[in-house]
């Protein structure tokens, strides 16, 4: 072959790389951006715009949701910001992961009819340890978002523990231990109740927190508590206080006190065993401060939310000693508050678990008690709210 065809060969072999090198190029940017200080975006959750253009938050149950033209839909995050469950059109749930370091863009959704379409994304875990922020999204070139549909003017929050936060729910095996990976708020009783009354809701909550003392720590007491960090708008960061206007509920759902009675932070059993409840449990709960954090924290809700009706749960990971403490603590603070004059503070009791509907890790509810959870607490939020 003669040198001058050998070169025009190659250069034709390179001119036709670069073109389509230059046309995925360019096909990859003719996309359109969405920020997230767009009108159409709704939020949902204890969120912080210190920052308009990267929202930030660690409570699990914060949801983004829009609603856009097009055939596809991307989520920008920061890199290892966890897991969210999106739904698309109202469709079914699926899990979505920011879970690598350079991963910062996940599909939300793609080959769409043309049209306009909905997008709900929820995120799933607890994210004291991975700060997650939302960084906008990407459309198709020339796509826009529209109004979005009204959010349900039903309004919870529901403040709790590990129950809530749906931890090792997705974990069959009751001698595991936590995974990020595992947990779902999503499948939690508290979501499933959400939904089902079609309600917004609020999730203010952390695996191991209580009323006034953190699971295994001293009976004394520790900073580990919800009282102490319910002010703020992000768990463990008191830079900025939370605006209690933002959200007024019309129900709140309090289910803290399992932690309360943990064992102490002496015993052998407290890191070993777990919830596992054929093991025994000595509690390590003062019933004098768990009285008193329950009547204050009582106050401080009230407080924040003068017209909400309060209910406070027990259950359903509490047996024996631990059960009987914490639910007749919560009777007789209710029927102090109700003595008082706060009537629109109630009890309610979840079945406690027994195993005939398995177990997620740390012998934490299943899937199926979650849903048996959610079974009972939603005819009773029904009839209360008259919903």
């Amino acid at each position: 072959m003669k040198k001058n065809s050998a070169f025009r060969i190659l250069h034709s072999a390179f001119s036709v790389m670069f073109f389509a090198f230059l046309f995925a190029s360019l096909s990859a940017a003719a996309q359109t951006f969405v920020k997230p200080t767009d009108k159409n975006i709704q939020y949902i959750g204890r969120i912080s715009f210190a920052n308009p253009n990267a929202p930030a938050w660690n409570y699990t149950g914060t949801t983004i949701r829009v609603e856009f033209t097009g055939t596809s839909l991307k989520m920008k995050c920061k890199p290892e910001s966890g897991y969210f469950m999106a739904t698309v059109n109202k469709g079914k749930a699926f899990k979505v992961a920011f879970a690598d370091k350079n991963d910062s863009i996940a599909t939300i959704a793609s080959n769409l009819v043309y049209g306009v379409h909905s997008a709900e994304i929820m995120y799933c875990i607890e994210g004291h340890d991975n700060n997650p922020e939302f960084h906008g999204f990407i459309l198709d070139e020339g796509e826009q978002t529209v109004p979005p549909t009204l959010l349900s003017d039903r309004k919870i929050e529901f403040i709790g523990n590990s129950i809530t936060c749906g931890y090792g729910v997705e974990d069959p095996d009751p001698n595991h231990h936590f995974d990020y990976a595992a947990e779902n708020h999503y499948l939690s009783y508290a979501a499933i109740t959400a939904r089902r009354l079609d309600a917004q809701h609020f999730s203010v909550s952390r695996s191991g927190i209580g009323i006034y003392r953190h699971y295994g720590s001293s009976s004394e007491g520790s900073e580990v508590c919800m009282p102490k960090q319910y002010a703020y708008t992000r768990l463990y960061n008191k830079s900025e206080k939370w605006d209690f206007s933002r959200f007024q509920p019309d129900v709140v759902c309090i289910n803290l006190g399992t932690n309360d009675t943990s064992p102490d932070l002496e015993s052998a059993v407290s890191n070993s065993q777990n919830h596992d409840p054929n093991a025994a449990r000595p509690m390590g709960c003062n019933p004098t401060k768990l009285k008193a954090a329950y009547k204050d924290f009582l106050k401080t809700v009230r407080g924040h939310y003068p017209n909400a009706k309060i209910v406070m749960l027990c259950g359903s990971m509490l047996q024996g000693d631990g059960l009987k403490l914490v639910s007749d603590t919560m009777d007789e603070v209710v029927a102090e508050a109700n003595k008082a004059g706060d009537k629109e503070i109630y009890r309610f009791n979840f079945t406690p678990q027994d195993g005939s509907r398995g177990y997620g890790a740390d012998w934490h509810p299943s899937i199926a008690q979650q849903q048996f959870m959610a079974d009972e607490l939603t005819p009773y939020l029904q009839k209360l709210m008259g919903w």
